[in-house]
């Protein structure tokens, strides 16, 4: 394990804390003007709120991360600046989109486009099944991301839902970065995203004062599915999908019950598991301490699994995550 590497982890994770923290102490009163959150079908707040605390997020996390990488001077720390721009134009698209409503092509479109910008910028010797042509794996991949990004989106509904989902994620991405399992860029901007958030995290914690937006919650999509294409792509596949797990799980289910109910599942609603369990008497704090503690448990799984490193593991590995995510899925749907 590299000290330096960690070192320069908790710097950007310190740096990207007080940048985030500081604007939007200094942006809230202009979001409170230009873009207010009003109630609406999938709104957990009862009171019209400002949302574009993720510009601050977002400026604080490439800002820290790229001073950070740039001040290491390292032939391995370069700065992706792939990364960077598309993370940057996903959030101009999200911050159109808070401030007047696009429409669903376009907007997908334009998402696409971030997507696919980190996904062909992947090295094309790095591959996630050998066999699989090139095109067809990339192109999967692209659809796959697209998902995760919006998803991520989809499941930003609830104060402090993002940190909790987010922040367990990037600290393990960060500590696999160290043990060089994701290239040390990758585990730096992870470690930046950590603490831009945990700056976030006093303003939206219940009851929340400031929200994401989409400005927010699709670039964070971006970079958390960033983070886990690097460590699948590096062949840690079981890690990359055990990380998010309550995530996929919690918005893929929901989006196959909606269709097979014949429902606009392109719309707002209120039909997520952990939506639905604030509706069955859990608090707001008991929901989103549950979803972090399960994040927590899953974190370690994914440590286990690259400690172990073996197909037999990893199976068993990925079922007592499915188990425990299916655990709280259903703990969810019922009257507390």
């Amino acid at each position: 394990m590299s000290s330096f590497e960690t070192l320069l982890s908790l710097i950007a994770a310190v740096l990207a804390a007080s940048i985030s923290a500081v604007l939007i102490r200094a942006t809230r009163p202009l979001l409170l003007r230009v873009a207010l959150a009003k109630p609406n079908a999938r709104s957990s707040h009862r009171i019209p709120t400002p949302q574009g605390a993720g510009i601050a997020v977002i400026a604080a996390t490439l800002l820290a991360g790229g001073i950070v990488i740039a001040m290491a001077g390292s032939p391995d720390l370069t700065i992706p600046i792939t990364v960077f721009a598309a993370c940057l134009f996903i959030a101009v698209v999200g911050f159109a989109d808070d401030i007047r409503s696009l429409p669903v092509v376009p907007r997908l479109l334009l998402q696409a486009a971030a997507v696919a910008a980190l996904v062909f910028s992947a090295p094309a010797d790095l591959g996630l099944v050998p066999a699989c042509p090139f095109w067809l794996e990339r192109g999967l991949l692209l659809i796959a991301g697209l998902w995760f990004v919006n998803l991520v989106n989809f499941m930003d509904g609830l104060d402090l839902m993002t940190a909790a989902e987010a922040v367990p994620i990037t600290v393990a991405v960060a500590l696999l970065g160290s043990f060089g399992h994701v290239p040390a860029a990758c585990a730096l901007v992870a470690a930046a995203l950590c603490g831009a958030l945990l700056g976030f995290a006093p303003f939206n914690r219940p009851v929340a004062r400031i929200f994401l937006g989409d400005v927010g919650s699709l670039p964070i999509g971006l970079l958390l599915g960033w983070c886990l294409l690097e460590l699948a792509l590096h062949q840690q596949f079981a890690a990359a999908l055990l990380l998010p797990l309550y995530y996929l799980a919690d918005a893929t289910v929901t989006l196959f019950r909606r269709i097979a109910r014949r429902e606009p599942f392109w719309s707002a609603h209120r039909s997520h598991f952990y939506q639905r369990a604030t509706d069955n008497g859990f608090t707001v704090w008991r929901v989103v301490g549950e979803i972090f503690a399960l994040n927590v448990v899953l974190a370690l799984l994914a440590f286990a699994s690259v400690a172990l490193n073996s197909l037999a593991a990893d199976i068993v590995l990925l079922l007592a995550g499915a188990l425990a995510v299916g655990w709280q899925l259903r703990r969810f749907s019922r009257p507390f």
